[in-house]
């Protein structure tokens, strides 16, 4: 009797195993291990100074990692491996690595000398060599997307703190990246402006981006997140789906911050 086929697993867009990171004598990051589906949002959520951050540093290697690997689409990130060990690639390498992973931080950090449309054909132009007319077709089909169809010729000066962040995205998404990384996008909005950037990214989780999203925002978490992993100390104490998680935590440790931040 022949054996029956079996399916290989899909290869996760993001994989971490058993990462290490430390600053001097300190651990930030203990052997995280956590696999991000292709297509899926992951939300890392936990107390400041948990390594949520650092873990997300660590994707597109502007953190090295001190022990594991990282592997995007397969991909080794940050090294080459060669008769079992790694080796950390050039500065150039990496850029060519990153120039598949958008990122957004919690300051816009938008050229202020540069209009709205300029910021996001820089890169598309001067890193991918597309053409200067493709460029600016893609930006403003990016602005309508994000709500700001009428602010290209704009400067970031004169946008609000939500629709920076909102060109901030548009911008990432103009180099047509595999993923996306977020690091608590709304931290720096007044209250009011939140929505509308979790409004852009509920709308590229339903087009199937993959993201890594650290964030504060629970609701988000809950209603978009197919997963949410809870980092304390390092290290990844409770994850699963994103209602499971925040609505009925299994660990103390995921309860008490919770109640803390829910109350």
């Amino acid at each position: 009797m022949s054996a029956p086929e079996t399916t290989p697993a899909a290869t996760p867009m993001i994989a971490f195993r058993n990462v290490w990171k430390r600053f001097g004598s300190l651990d930030v990051l203990k052997g995280i291990d956590l696999d991000v589906p292709t297509g899926s949002v992951t939300c890392l959520i936990g107390p400041s100074g948990s390594g949520k951050s650092t873990l997300l540093r660590c994707v597109n290697h502007l953190e090295q990692i001190d022990a594991g690997r990282i592997e995007v689409a397969g991909e080794l990130i940050g090294y080459r491996e060669k008769d079992g060990r790694l080796y950390e690639i050039s500065e150039r390498d990496a850029a060519k690595q990153r120039t598949d992973i958008g990122m957004v931080f919690q300051s816009f950090n938008l050229f202020p000398h540069r209009t709205v449309l300029a910021n996001i054909i820089e890169a598309p132009m001067k890193v991918k060599g597309v053409s200067r007319k493709d460029a600016e077709a893609t930006a403003r089909d990016l602005l309508a997307q994000v709500g700001l169809a009428d602010k290209a010729d704009a400067w970031p000066v004169q946008l609000s703190g939500g629709q920076q962040q909102r060109v901030a995205i548009a911008r990432a998404l103009a180099m047509k990246p595999k993923l996306m990384l977020f690091d608590e996008p709304t931290s720096a909005l007044d209250p009011e402006l939140v929505g509308e950037v979790l409004q852009v990214m509920r709308r590229l989780a339903d087009d199937g981006m993959t993201m890594l999203v650290v964030t504060h925002e629970m609701g988000f978490a809950r209603e978009v997140a197919d997963q949410v992993a809870f980092m304390d100390d390092g290290r990844i104490v409770e994850q699963g789906p994103g209602r499971e998680v925040i609505g009925n935590p299994q660990e103390e440790r995921t309860r008490a911050f919770l109640s803390s931040i829910l109350d």
